[in-house]
């Protein structure tokens, strides 16, 4: 793919001041906050029509434009992206709704939406010079990661609760990366994570601590958007853990609303 990123700098949404895209930044020290990206719009609209996009083969990279790897030879892949959106029309019908879509996210890599964040997230960091990485996690990022960084060529640190689910384990082991159980809770590992980082030369990619996570995950919404027509539905239901947005912009509310999409990630029944 020979797309162009349209990356412009990276921005703290609470204070407004303005980061070198081209350097490897974390967060907003002095909100604190996480940094968003920043992209010159006015260049992707003039250049690129959604059909062309749509018109690409499959996976996040169709919008590289609105991504934030410039070099192609950094957007790494494990297949992530273009999940199907699934008619639930015997849960519309017990909800009284007309149209009632799931967006199944199990069908990512490492069957998560955390593949699509770690996918970039990792491909930017390594576009930047990191090669070694770490997070804690209660199971699906540090899978994710493992794999990408795997996938990239690169070392990764994974720090779980031991009692963490027994698959999550064995899939980070399965991908070469360093496991480490920690006593406690998620709070406990990363606390871990964070001394033993200290001094080396690894990359924190947990949640609020670098920019490009959620760029990944934004891409769930350009789907929608495309599967739509691009009318977005009046309601989008989406559950998170860390609160991270999925993506840009958010699904007009309507009190009478009948047409609701929603995320598989942790969708109730069918």
């Amino acid at each position: 793919m020979s797309a162009e990123a349209a990356l412009s700098h990276l921005e703290c949404p609470q204070c407004g001041q303005q980061f070198d895209a081209d350097r490897l930044q974390t967060f907003c020290e002095q909100c604190p906050s996480p940094l968003y990206t920043r992209y010159d719009l006015t260049s992707v609209k003039r250049r690129l029509d959604r059909d062309d996009i749509s018109n690409r083969g499959s996976g996040i990279w169709r919008w590289a434009e609105l991504l934030p790897v410039r070099q192609e030879q950094y957007r790494l892949t494990l297949g992530e992206g273009d999940t199907p959106l699934l008619p639930a029309k015997n849960l519309a019908g017990s909800l009284g709704l007309k149209h009632l879509y799931i967006k199944d996210e199990s069908s990512n890599p490492t069957a998560s939406f955390k593949a699509r964040g770690l996918c970039v997230a990792v491909a930017r960091a390594m576009e930047l010079g990191v090669s070694e990485f770490v997070i804690p996690t209660a199971g699906n990022a540090g899978g994710a990661l493992a794999f990408y960084a795997a996938r990239a060529g690169a070392r990764s640190h994974v720090y779980m609760p031991v009692d963490s689910p027994r698959a999550n384990q064995e899939e980070v082991q399965a991908s070469g990366a360093d496991l480490r159980l920690v006593e406690g809770l998620i709070n406990d590992a990363a606390r871990q994570a964070k001394a033993d980082a200290a001094g080396q030369d690894w990359f924190d990619v947990s949640t609020f601590k670098e920019p490009y996570r959620v760029e990944g995950k934004k891409t769930m919404g350009l789907e929608l958007a495309e599967a739509f027509g691009w009318d977005l539905p009046d309601v989008i239901v989406y559950p998170t853990g860390g609160g991270t947005p999925g993506w840009s912009g958010c699904g007009r509310h309507s009190p009478n609303s009948k047409s609701w999409a929603g995320s598989g990630a942790n969708a109730p029944g069918w």
